[in-house]
């Protein structure tokens, strides 16, 4: 049995692909990283699996193998042709030539939910690193009825989605993925792994989703929006970061509200706890 370098290169020089820096492509020849994504992933026979970026479809071939459907979102043509030459008889593959930013997932869930084997469905990629955020803020954001979201992802990027809020790697994202994920590290992956090889390392991570939201809130938009203003200036104190981005109307209002919480003036974004920025918001909409 070829093992997946091997493999890749065969169809690398079958179809006479070069991976596309501008797409963000790096080809996974990792035996042991698969088989953990797969793992991870925790498939079964009633999942519909959506992954993003297939590529030559390494992945995809084991996929395929755990799960009721694969259902692959593809932006390269290319792309296209060799998934479907290599998956086309297989009954449970279907692929799709769009860029997953654009796609109706919410529309795609429930027109596979009907049919009666899948119940559950699953995100599992080997992100492009220059979209990953937006992808998994779309995951997140559009409320999709998924269960978990395996992923591989630049290692700086996925220590930041996983962090629990108010630990040293927090950053504005990492509220959202606490908001709406119980997230977990399941590898490192260096970057021998892929050819041609990325400059930062990987690492995979998968981000399981909660059944009710991590705080009470009534408009968690209003939250999120004073995250996002106090990250943008996050050298400053939370102060004055929400006094400059009119959250505060100004300091002396900003004043009450953290004494009224509890919290030091001078704290910044990166030290409070969800609950924290729950409490902000729920202040400022009285």
């Amino acid at each position: 049995m070829e093992n997946i370098y091997e493999e890749t290169k065969t169809i690398m020089k079958k179809y006479n692909i070069k991976a596309n820096k501008s797409l963000g492509q790096n080809f996974l020849i990792n035996d042991e990283v698969i088989e953990n994504i797969v793992k991870s992933s925790d498939l079964s026979k009633e999942d519909l699996v959506i992954e993003i970026g297939p590529g030559l479809g390494t992945l995809t071939k084991r996929l395929l193998e755990e799960a009721g459907k694969v259902l692959c979102v593809e932006l390269d043509k290319k792309m296209i042709n060799i998934l479907q030459d290599r998956f086309v008889e297989n009954a449970k593959f279907e692929v799709i030539n769009e860029d997953i930013l654009k796609v109706n997932l919410n529309q795609i869930i429930k027109e596979n939910k009907k049919d009666n084997n899948i119940k559950n469905v699953k995100i599992v990629a080997n992100l492009p690193y220059y979209i990953t955020t937006p992808i998994i803020m779309k995951l997140l954001e559009e409320k999709l009825e998924i269960e978990s979201i395996t992923v591989m992802i630049q290692k700086e990027v996925a220590d930041r989605l996983i962090e629990i809020p108010g630990e040293k790697n927090t950053g504005a994202i990492t509220y959202t993925v606490y908001y709406y994920c119980e997230s977990e590290k399941i590898m490192e992956v260096p970057n021998s792994s892929f050819i041609p090889e990325p400059e930062v390392t990987s690492e995979v991570i998968k981000m399981n989703l909660r059944k009710t939201p991590a705080v009470e809130i009534e408009n968690p938009k209003i939250m999120f929006m004073i995250i996002k203003s106090a990250f943008m200036q996050r050298r400053k104190t939370l102060l004055n970061a929400l006094t400059n981005s009119k959250v505060f109307i100004n300091k002396e209002e900003g004043t009450q509200v953290l004494n009224k919480l509890n919290l030091d003036i001078n704290i910044r974004a990166e030290s409070l706890s969800i609950q924290d920025f729950a409490n902000i918001a729920k202040l400022i909409s009285k």
